[in-house]
Protein backbone atom coordinates (compact mmCIF):
# COMPACT_ATOMS: atom_id res chain seq x y z
CA UNK A 1 0.00 0.00 0.00
CA UNK A 2 1.42 3.89 -0.79
CA UNK A 3 1.78 6.24 1.73
CA UNK A 4 -0.45 9.58 1.55
CA UNK A 5 1.17 12.20 -0.18
CA UNK A 6 3.46 13.86 2.52
CA UNK A 7 1.60 17.66 2.34
CA UNK A 8 3.32 20.25 2.07
CA UNK A 9 3.35 23.62 4.73
CA UNK A 10 1.29 25.30 2.36
CA UNK A 11 -1.87 22.68 2.13
CA UNK A 12 -1.09 22.00 6.15
CA UNK A 13 -1.71 25.55 7.21
CA UNK A 14 -5.07 25.73 4.48
CA UNK A 15 -6.14 22.65 6.09
CA UNK A 16 -5.94 24.14 9.76
CA UNK A 17 -7.36 27.35 8.34
CA UNK A 18 -10.43 25.68 7.04
CA UNK A 19 -11.03 23.70 9.89
CA UNK A 20 -10.28 26.71 12.49
CA UNK A 21 -13.36 28.48 10.00
CA UNK A 22 -15.62 25.36 10.09
CA UNK A 23 -15.48 25.26 14.27
CA UNK A 24 -16.56 28.76 14.60
CA UNK A 25 -19.08 28.34 11.58
CA UNK A 26 -21.03 24.88 13.07
CA UNK A 27 -20.73 25.68 16.45
CA UNK A 28 -22.84 28.52 15.75
CA UNK A 29 -25.40 27.27 13.36
CA UNK A 30 -24.59 23.63 13.58
CA UNK A 31 -24.12 20.87 10.66
CA UNK A 32 -27.35 21.60 8.76
CA UNK A 33 -27.57 25.82 9.26
CA UNK A 34 -23.98 25.79 7.84
CA UNK A 35 -22.92 25.96 3.96
CA UNK A 36 -19.58 25.24 2.53
CA UNK A 37 -19.77 29.21 1.37
CA UNK A 38 -20.00 30.31 4.83
CA UNK A 39 -16.80 28.14 5.69
CA UNK A 40 -15.15 29.46 2.63
CA UNK A 41 -15.95 33.15 3.33
CA UNK A 42 -14.86 32.54 6.64
CA UNK A 43 -11.51 30.60 5.84
CA UNK A 44 -10.86 33.81 3.21
CA UNK A 45 -10.93 31.07 0.93
CA UNK A 46 -12.56 30.40 -2.23
CA UNK A 47 -15.15 27.75 -2.62
CA UNK A 48 -13.30 25.88 -5.26
CA UNK A 49 -9.87 26.07 -3.07
CA UNK A 50 -12.15 24.46 -0.07
CA UNK A 51 -13.08 21.89 -2.08
CA UNK A 52 -9.42 20.81 -2.98
CA UNK A 53 -9.05 19.83 0.84
CA UNK A 54 -12.18 18.50 1.51
CA UNK A 55 -14.96 16.98 -1.21
CA UNK A 56 -18.14 17.97 0.87
CA UNK A 57 -19.29 19.78 4.27
CA UNK A 58 -19.93 16.26 5.93
CA UNK A 59 -15.77 15.27 5.26
CA UNK A 60 -15.17 18.61 6.95
CA UNK A 61 -17.11 17.98 9.65
CA UNK A 62 -16.30 14.43 10.39
CA UNK A 63 -12.81 15.21 11.01
CA UNK A 64 -13.58 17.73 13.47
CA UNK A 65 -15.58 15.48 15.21
CA UNK A 66 -12.61 12.70 14.89
CA UNK A 67 -10.42 15.30 16.54
CA UNK A 68 -12.77 16.35 18.96
CA UNK A 69 -13.45 12.97 20.14
CA UNK A 70 -9.97 12.20 22.11
CA UNK A 71 -9.95 15.39 23.51
CA UNK A 72 -13.50 14.86 24.69
CA UNK A 73 -12.59 11.76 26.64
CA UNK A 74 -9.09 12.22 27.82
CA UNK A 75 -10.15 14.21 30.86
CA UNK A 76 -12.32 10.73 31.69
CA UNK A 77 -9.14 8.41 30.66
CA UNK A 78 -7.38 10.43 33.78
CA UNK A 79 -9.49 8.97 36.91
CA UNK A 80 -7.22 6.93 37.87
CA UNK A 81 -8.40 3.56 39.90
CA UNK A 82 -5.94 3.75 42.80
CA UNK A 83 -6.17 7.51 43.89
CA UNK A 84 -8.35 8.86 46.57
CA UNK A 85 -11.91 8.75 44.91
CA UNK A 86 -13.41 11.91 45.96
CA UNK A 87 -10.47 14.16 44.54
CA UNK A 88 -10.33 11.90 41.72
CA UNK A 89 -13.93 12.91 40.78
CA UNK A 90 -13.57 16.57 41.84
CA UNK A 91 -10.72 16.43 40.20
CA UNK A 92 -12.94 15.18 36.73
CA UNK A 93 -15.01 17.64 37.26
CA UNK A 94 -12.76 20.15 37.13
CA UNK A 95 -11.16 19.26 33.63
CA UNK A 96 -14.77 18.82 32.40
CA UNK A 97 -15.19 22.25 33.27
CA UNK A 98 -11.96 23.36 31.89
CA UNK A 99 -12.61 22.34 28.89
CA UNK A 100 -15.74 24.27 28.97
CA UNK A 101 -14.14 27.48 29.49
CA UNK A 102 -11.10 26.62 27.07
CA UNK A 103 -13.08 24.79 24.43
CA UNK A 104 -17.09 26.41 24.44
CA UNK A 105 -16.94 25.79 20.61
CA UNK A 106 -15.87 22.41 20.05
CA UNK A 107 -18.35 21.42 23.42
CA UNK A 108 -21.53 23.31 21.09
CA UNK A 109 -20.19 21.07 17.83
CA UNK A 110 -20.07 17.99 19.97
CA UNK A 111 -23.39 18.85 21.25
CA UNK A 112 -25.16 20.44 18.31
CA UNK A 113 -24.30 16.27 16.64
CA UNK A 114 -25.89 14.59 19.62
CA UNK A 115 -28.79 17.10 18.97
CA UNK A 116 -29.14 15.63 15.60
CA UNK A 117 -28.73 11.87 16.85
CA UNK A 118 -25.07 11.89 16.31
CA UNK A 119 -24.94 10.69 12.66
CA UNK A 120 -21.75 11.05 11.73
CA UNK A 121 -19.95 9.54 15.10
CA UNK A 122 -22.13 7.01 16.01
CA UNK A 123 -20.10 4.38 16.00
CA UNK A 124 -17.38 6.28 18.46
CA UNK A 125 -19.98 6.81 20.83
CA UNK A 126 -21.39 3.04 21.02
CA UNK A 127 -17.81 2.08 20.70
CA UNK A 128 -14.90 4.28 22.32
CA UNK A 129 -16.81 6.43 24.59
CA UNK A 130 -19.01 3.21 26.12
CA UNK A 131 -15.93 1.56 26.79
CA UNK A 132 -14.64 4.21 28.49
CA UNK A 133 -18.01 5.49 30.35
CA UNK A 134 -18.07 1.28 31.49
CA UNK A 135 -14.72 1.08 32.53
CA UNK A 136 -14.92 3.97 34.53
CA UNK A 137 -18.41 3.33 36.15
CA UNK A 138 -17.01 0.05 37.41
CA UNK A 139 -14.20 1.63 39.38
CA UNK A 140 -17.15 4.37 40.36
CA UNK A 141 -18.99 0.83 41.63
CA UNK A 142 -15.45 -0.50 43.22
CA UNK A 143 -15.34 2.68 45.23
CA UNK A 144 -19.00 2.26 46.71
CA UNK A 145 -18.59 -1.28 47.37
CA UNK A 146 -15.58 -0.51 49.33
CA UNK A 147 -17.64 2.36 51.61
CA UNK A 148 -15.46 4.91 50.35
CA UNK A 149 -17.84 7.52 48.75
CA UNK A 150 -21.68 7.82 48.99
CA UNK A 151 -23.95 4.87 46.98
CA UNK A 152 -24.96 6.95 43.87
CA UNK A 153 -25.49 5.25 40.43
CA UNK A 154 -22.05 5.46 38.35
CA UNK A 155 -23.61 6.45 34.96
CA UNK A 156 -25.72 9.00 36.22
CA UNK A 157 -23.05 10.69 38.73
CA UNK A 158 -21.07 11.17 35.03
CA UNK A 159 -23.72 12.03 33.20
CA UNK A 160 -24.21 14.97 35.83
CA UNK A 161 -20.62 15.99 35.26
CA UNK A 162 -21.32 16.42 32.34
CA UNK A 163 -24.66 18.26 32.08
CA UNK A 164 -23.00 20.40 34.89
CA UNK A 165 -20.07 21.55 33.08
CA UNK A 166 -20.85 21.85 29.62
CA UNK A 167 -23.90 24.05 30.19
CA UNK A 168 -21.61 26.83 30.83
CA UNK A 169 -19.88 26.12 27.46
CA UNK A 170 -23.14 24.92 25.27
CA UNK A 171 -25.23 28.09 27.25
CA UNK A 172 -22.41 30.69 27.39
CA UNK A 173 -24.29 33.65 25.94
CA UNK A 174 -27.17 33.18 28.76
CA UNK A 175 -24.49 32.31 31.48
CA UNK A 176 -22.36 35.77 30.46
CA UNK A 177 -25.64 37.83 30.96
CA UNK A 178 -27.42 36.27 33.87
CA UNK A 179 -23.95 36.87 35.56
CA UNK A 180 -23.43 40.02 33.85
CA UNK A 181 -23.45 42.10 37.00
CA UNK A 182 -21.24 39.55 38.98
CA UNK A 183 -17.40 40.49 40.35
CA UNK A 184 -16.32 36.70 39.78
CA UNK A 185 -16.07 35.23 36.57
CA UNK A 186 -18.36 32.16 35.97
CA UNK A 187 -15.67 29.28 36.14
CA UNK A 188 -14.51 30.76 39.52
CA UNK A 189 -17.87 30.55 41.21
CA UNK A 190 -19.30 27.35 39.15
CA UNK A 191 -15.71 25.57 40.56
CA UNK A 192 -16.31 26.19 44.12
CA UNK A 193 -20.12 25.82 44.05
CA UNK A 194 -19.53 22.10 41.60
CA UNK A 195 -16.87 21.27 44.27
CA UNK A 196 -18.89 22.01 46.94
CA UNK A 197 -22.51 20.04 45.68
CA UNK A 198 -19.79 16.82 44.96
CA UNK A 199 -18.42 16.66 47.81
CA UNK A 200 -21.41 16.56 49.91
CA UNK A 201 -23.31 14.12 47.68
CA UNK A 202 -20.39 11.69 47.63
CA UNK A 203 -19.13 11.75 51.31
CA UNK A 204 -20.04 8.37 52.83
Amino acid sequence: MRDKPKRTRIQQKNIETILEAALEVFSQFGFRGTTLDQIAQTAGLSKPNLLYYFPSKEAIHVELLSELMDTWLDPLREMDADGEPIPEILDYVDRKLEMSRDYPRESRLFANEILQGAPRIEEAIKGELKELVDEKAAVISGWISAGKIAPVDPYHLIFSIWSLTQHYADFEVQVQWVLADRSKTSFEDAKAYLDQLFTKMLRP
